[in-house]
């Protein structure tokens, strides 16, 4: 028997050790907390998001990083034999809005529990509470070098054929995501692309956010500029909180925001710009009549009191402080210039972004071991025979929908793979 050892019990884990055991191949998945998929079993509130049954297509186009990396690991194991594999191992699935997939259960657990009995069926040993203190390697007379086993913490060594690092990466430390696999990457000599939080809240620096705390406005436009660039534009679900804003279009608009602070692009948090457009379904022409059609109808109103038609009453005394337009002025005296000039401000509600919230609220990480180091075609290592790297812990990221799972199941099925053929060698 051939040994392959899988470090991590997370998405791309399991199935990585799924994937590896073949016949003739003895795996051992390790995972350091007292149970399986910790990680996974808080993801989409609980419900788990396995994947987004969108096409080939729709799905590289939401990876923000490194997407033709993941040509062979999508295009071997794609979203329809995720949710083919999960439905046969009894966990049936059910498409939402966006195209987003769920177990008809909505509980992660049953996603978690599929594995498991996928993982005892196939005979993987599973070592929980089992903590890999470092990796194992060793220079070939070729000038190579080959991985050779674990170091677990306390001094046990365990050999093998074939390691397979899934680890995670930065974001939720609570479920045991603290780097590791990124500490293994460094010692072993691949290099690291910088990490940052992403699909993660945003702090801002407007103080009236706080006044809206709890407020979701829906069908709303998200634009985030930094200097003459734009990074992101959506449409969707926005949510305001204590220090800033979150909520799906956030969250999908904080993955370029870690982009504009990187390398060569970084710049001054405060030369980043969120603008929010209210109502993007009319033109600023078409707002225009149809708050002049408001005041005519209400001409003798105090401004403050007839923008109940345009927006909900939490968000009212926000626009007239912002508009500077006295909010006790008749709408009948407002002029011409007053309210083109408001129009403009709720086609373009301004925020200043600070930065993101931490790790401990962050979805994911952006950045990680870097994809130059890795083959694309198998995920085994350019510079040690015999390891690989599958999920968070590449520097791989996607958008909210089921789109990062998705990375970790191919990323996870490509190694596990790969690892089983290079074992038999």
């Amino acid at each position: 028997m051939r040994e392959i050892l899988v470090i991590g019990g997370g998405a791309a884990g399991m199935m990585a050790a799924f994937a590896a055991s073949k016949p003739g191949r003895h795996v051992i998945l390790l995972e350091k907390n007292e149970k399986l998929g910790k990680k996974l079993f808080i993801t989409g509130k609980g419900r788990c998001n396995v994947t987004n049954a969108a096409d080939l297509e729709t799905l590289f186009a939401n990876v923000c990083t490194n997407a033709k990396f993941l040509y062979s690991a999508f295009y071997g194991f794609d979203n329809q034999a995720v949710m083919t594999l999960l439905e046969q191992a009894g966990c049936p699935l059910k498409t939402e809005r966006g195209e987003r997939v769920f177990p008809v259960s909505d509980h992660s657990s049953d996603v978690i529990g599929a594995f498991r009995r996928m993982l005892q069926k196939r005979g993987v040993e599973l070592w929980l509470n089992t903590e890999v203190e470092r990796l194992v390697w060793e220079a070939e007379p070729s000038g190579s070098s080959r991985i050779m086993g674990v170091e677990l913490r306390g001094g046990q060594r365990l050999n093998a054929d074939a390691v397979i690092v899934c680890t995670g990466g930065l974001s939720y430390p609570s479920t045991g995501s603290t780097g590791d696999g990124m500490r293994f990457a460094q010692e072993t000599g691949h290099r690291l692309t910088e990490c940052r939080p992403s699909l993660v809240p945003v702090e801002t620096a407007d103080d009236w956010c706080r006044e809206l705390m709890g407020l979701t406005l829906k069908n709303v436009e998200l634009r985030m500029v930094s200097g003459k660039r734009e990074l992101y534009r959506e449409q969707g679900e926005l949510l305001f909180t204590h220090f800033g804003v979150s909520g799906p279009l956030v969250l999908t608009a904080s993955c370029y925001l870690g982009r504009a602070y990187a390398g060569k692009d970084k710049q001054e948090p405060e030369s980043v710009k969120l603008y929010l457009d209210l109502k993007p379904a009319l033109t600023e022409e078409q707002l225009d009549r149809r708050v002049l059609r408001d005041f005519e109808e209400q001409q003798n109103k105090r401004f403050k009191n007839a923008l109940g038609a345009l927006f909900p009453s939490k968000l009212i005394p926000v626009m007239v402080m912002l508009s500077d337009i006295d909010g006790e002025k008749r709408v009948n005296e407002i002029t011409r210039q007053e309210r083109r000039s408001f129009v403009n401000l709720i086609k373009n509600l301004p925020l200043t972004v600070k930065g993101t919230r931490s790790y401990a609220e962050a979805i994911i990480t952006q950045g990680g071991v870097s994809v130059k180091d890795i083959n694309p075609s198998t995920m085994e290592s350019k510079l040690i025979t015999g390891l690989y790297f599958a999920g968070e812990v590449l520097d791989l990221d996607a958008h909210t929908g089921g789109f990062n799972l998705q990375i970790a199941w191919s990323t996870g099925h490509l190694a596990g793979e790969s690892a089983a053929d290079t074992a038999c060698l």
